[in-house]
């Protein structure tokens, strides 16, 4: 998933490293002068597990004090963001409250709100200045009054807040019940601090320990009867985690995929996923497997192209779902399940992915249990016909949804407008669009009760007053009277039965329908 490294450039990150009681271990080495080095030494660490392990992820660089700067947008170009870390300049007071705002515009105007990301926040265990600001905004998250605030995130992300600080410095522990307010607010993330002296070596550790819980690549089996291939999952996939009612609902991806059956693209169709990840091949070695870019017609020039000459299966069956235009059904957990299938991002490249649901058996509703599924051969009739024609999805079902009708969203403003706008047009066709005036008139009415929108149907009563007034010399008279009508019976109607319709009033005119 995509990592914003957050990191800190006040002054204060420019402090010496107290070595009055550095570590036994690490006597014989001397630490770096500035806490900025250290950090900007971590950052490096970090960045080098993308390059060997992470190599399709993205990643970006901000900056901040009293104000925040975007020095590397997010790219893969995980070089050229180490060379950014080396150029970073000292400014004033340290504000995190600017710093994560700057991370959450960053990542909306690049990934929208519905993208998973990490951040990673690298400071020196001191809040600033503005230490008591920051716990007044962190309370005032609670509070009525519009919090401009940036925690929670508006996306799902993991906060992870690194100290590069004594763990018993004054100001770390006055700032850490801060810090873990903060993963309170966020909802997920973890507080980073060096065990021991605040040296290189115990910087690392930090990192390093940062990386196995958050940063750590994914290395599984895809089985398919006796065939089998190592291989990894780009972005790696995260555990299941949701509180039901009654029970909390906890799974983990296992290092063994199964593929059960094969099913027709067109039977699956788009269904929810939980996630997405790009399927690669691992080398003996443990490394990804990417395709030479070679372009066409050229001989490759040799030299690490030994494994494109060894036989995968991940290539045999991204090759075969391809071709068949089938996706492959398999079992990531326990009670959990996805499918594999390829996927083209343009027209000449086409990759191996796998879609994960959500946990359970009943995740897709056309095709019904999961458990219930097996090879079409062992049916007495073929459902898909000689030539694969019909299909036996999706599965009717007899009972009546209740989702069956439209039903009306007001989730934005214009659907709003919309159904106002559809009244006045009937209103103003009157008579003739009688029905039609009363069906969708009582259809607004209908959903502002459930909605519990009561003034609605005070402001639709002005409304049609007004256009009844509005009405032209020429209108036909039962115009009138049935716009006075319907006025009269959105004040006068019992505002909690839902039950009630406003039918038409009978008139004596020859064009009342």
């Amino acid at each position: 998933m995509p990592t914003v490294i957050l990191l800190d450039v006040s002054l204060s990150m420019s402090r010496g490293v107290d070595i009055a009681s550095p570590s036994p271990e690490d006597d014989d080495v001397e630490p770096l002068p500035l806490r900025r080095d250290l950090a900007v030494h971590g950052c490096n660490i970090l960045l080098d597990h993308f390059i060997q392990h992470c190599k399709l992820e993205f990643a970006s660089l901000i900056v901040f004090s009293s104000v925040y700067k975007v020095l590397m947008p997010f790219t893969r170009d995980f070089e050229a963001i180490k060379n950014a870390l080396n150029l970073v300049d000292e400014c004033d007071k340290t504000n995190i409250e600017v710093g994560l705002m700057g991370a959450a515009q960053h990542i909306l105007e690049e990934w929208g709100n519905g993208t998973p990301c990490q951040i990673v926040l690298v400071t020196d265990g001191n809040a600033g200045a503005g230490q008591h600001t920051l716990q007044k905004a962190m309370m005032s998250t609670h509070s009525r009054v519009s919090s401009q605030f940036p925690l929670p995130f508006p996306f799902p992300a993991k906060l992870s807040i690194v100290c590069i600080a004594n763990p018993n410095e004054a100001s770390l522990q006055t700032s850490n019940p801060l810090y873990q307010r903060l993963i309170e607010l966020n909802g997920e993330g973890d507080i980073h601090i060096p065990e021991g002296g605040l040296t290189k070596k115990t910087v690392s550790r930090m990192f390093e320990q940062l990386i196995k819980t958050n940063f750590s690549s994914y290395s599984g089996t895809l089985h398919c009867g006796k065939l089998s291939a190592p291989i990894t999952l780009s972005p790696p996939p995260q555990p299941y985690c949701r509180h039901h009612d009654f029970e909390i609902v906890r799974v983990s991806v296992d290092s063994a995929i199964h593929v059960l059956g094969f099913l027709n693209t067109g039977d699956v169709s788009s269904p929810p996923a939980f996630s997405r990840h790009l399927v690669l091949p691992l080398s003996a070695k443990g490394d990804m497997v990417m395709l030479p870019k070679t372009d066409a017609g050229s001989d490759d020039e040799g030299g690490g192209n030994d494994e494109g000459k060894v036989p995968s299966f991940c290539v045999l069956l991204h090759g075969g779902l391809k071709r068949e235009n089938m996706v492959a059904l398999c079992q990531v957990g326990e009670n959990w399940y996805g499918i594999l299938y390829s996927w083209a991002d343009n027209k000449k490249k086409s990759n191996l992915m796998l879609s994960m649901f959500v946990p359970g058996t009943e995740i897709i509703p056309w095709l019904g249990k999961l458990s219930n599924l097996g090879p079409a051969s062992k049916l007495s009739v073929n459902p898909y016909g000689s030539v694969q024609s019909t299909s036996p999805f999706p599965i009717k079902v007899t009972e009546k949804k209740s989702y069956g009708l439209n039903c009306v969203v007001w989730v934005r403003q214009g659907g709003l407008q919309s159904d106002i706008q559809k009244i006045l047009r009937h209103a103003r066709k009157l008579p003739d669009k009688t029905q039609s005036f009363y069906k969708e008139l009582n259809r607004v009415r209908r959903a502002a009760l459930s909605y519990g929108f009561g003034e609605l149907l005070e402001g639709l009563a002005n409304v049609l007053e007004r256009e009844c007034t509005l009405l032209p010399s020429s209108a036909h008279p039962d115009a009138a009277i049935q716009l006075q009508h319907a006025y009269e019976a959105l004040r006068n109607h019992d505002k909690k039965d839902i039950r009630q319709n406003i039918t038409p009033l009978k008139t004596t005119f020859s064009g009342n329908d």
